[in-house]
């Protein structure tokens, strides 16, 4: 059985011209798609694996900020980029998503660890499909020199 509690409906209507409308429909909300230009599109809006990338970024910094709020620490300007790389074999998908998260504390904060776990356990990437590489950098005020190379993790956190 499915709680309702837990369920939301997103409305989506073909529009035409590679375009999609979508309906979020507790708020009603309304967002459009179109195609990117290397697959037909004219690149006008997000495409709909620009949204999968987004949905990336905002989830882990929502976690984080849930997190955050449960312990008072202040993570207004955490800014977070998603860089999205496709492939075409042996179908068109996703191959990787590079995410950097720039986190207006210290390196040295009592809970980076926990906000960094927050991050890589959210929904999203907890949904995402193993063969998606996700590389995840956390940038911290303190840090002024050059930081590691990220480590690709799979989707799927073990």
């Amino acid at each position: 059985m499915i709680d309702d509690a837990c369920m939301v409906t997103i409305e989506i209507e073909y529009q035409g011209q590679l375009h999609t409308q979508a309906v979020h429909g507790p708020s009603g909300t309304r967002l459009i798609t179109d195609a990117p230009v290397d697959n037909g599109g004219k690149g006008e809006s997000f495409s709909p694996t620009d949204l999968v990338a987004t949905a990336l970024g905002t989830c882990m910094v929502t976690v984080m900020g849930i997190f955050a709020a449960r312990h008072e620490i202040d993570l207004r300007g955490t800014r977070v980029t998603v860089a999205k790389e496709m492939v075409q074999q042996p179908v068109r998908r996703i191959g990787t998503l590079h995410v950097d998260i720039h986190v207006p504390l210290p390196a040295s904060h009592p809970h980076r660890s926990a906000l960094e776990n927050a991050a890589r356990t959210c929904p999203v990437h907890q949904s995402l499909h193993p063969d998606v590489l996700i590389s995840v950098a956390f940038h911290y005020r303190a840090e002024t020199g050059a930081q590691a190379a990220p480590v690709l993790e799979p989707a799927v956190v073990s």
